[in-house]
């Protein structure tokens, strides 16, 4: 993995706490947004634990770029800054995470080896606002449409489903299958829709418009979306 922050400190302490677990293996450092997608391109890492705000390229543009620089990198979000801007800028980039910088360290190196997994991941409060802000303004665009048309009656309830919230377990729960087959569904559904992860199929299932929740007067929408945070595709 490589590790981008513009705080010497703090990119110092990530190293630390993280070359402690034997599963990672960390490959380079960067300063700058525009260090961290060059040296993505040269050094192929599967993980970019990634700062915000950062000189000569933020961690948006910088995720941006490296989806087509290095697009085998999965980049997760760690900032101080928990602003709406920050997280769907992130999140449209192409971010598969976004983490608070005050998350505890084991749950910083589960985080990062869900993601090195394959898998996407949300803080609750993160998942929270995606949420509420996707629920106040669907935009349904007419590709997105025709994509909807392409799932399966069960597909479609399945994504709505975990796009409010709910883990593969209380999925499973409320359709009455076993978690396995709520994993079947969520990969066919992210195939047929084109979408990367989790993190995208949520975004998608609000600009079509498939899910309008009451928004945060709804105390059962509010309970699963502050689950766990480490939801795996």
């Amino acid at each position: 993995m490589l590790i981008a922050d513009d705080d010497d400190l703090m990119r110092a302490g990530l190293v630390e706490l993280l070359s402690n677990d034997p599963g990672l293996e960390i490959v380079g450092e960067a300063a700058t947004g525009r260090e961290a997608v060059e040296r993505s391109r040269r050094l192929d890492p599967d993980v970019v634990l990634m700062d915000v705000r950062m000189p000569d390229l933020d961690g948006i543009g910088a995720t941006r770029e490296l989806s087509r620089a290095a697009p085998g990198a999965r980049v997760l979000i760690l900032t101080t800054f928990e602003q709406d801007d920050y997280v769907f800028g992130a999140l449209r980039a192409g971010a598969s995470g976004f983490l608070i910088k005050r998350t505890r360290p084991e749950e910083l190196i589960a985080a990062v080896n869900t993601i090195a997994a394959g898998d996407s991941l949300l803080s609750p409060s993160v998942t929270r606002r995606v949420i509420d802000r996707m629920a106040q303004q669907p935009t349904p665009e007419l590709a997105d449409q025709a994509k909807l048309d392409e799932l399966t009656p069960r597909e479609r309830e399945v994504l709505e489903l975990i796009a409010r919230g709910l883990s593969n377990r209380e999925a499973a729960a409320a359709l009455v299958v076993e978690e396995s087959t709520i994993r079947t569904h969520v990969k066919r559904i992210l195939m047929k829709l084109e979408l990367r992860d989790r993190v995208q199929a949520v975004i998608f299932a609000y600009e079509t418009g498939l899910n309008r929740p009451a928004g945060r007067a709804d105390p059962a929408s509010s309970t699963r979306a502050g689950g766990s945070p480490t939801e795996p595709n």
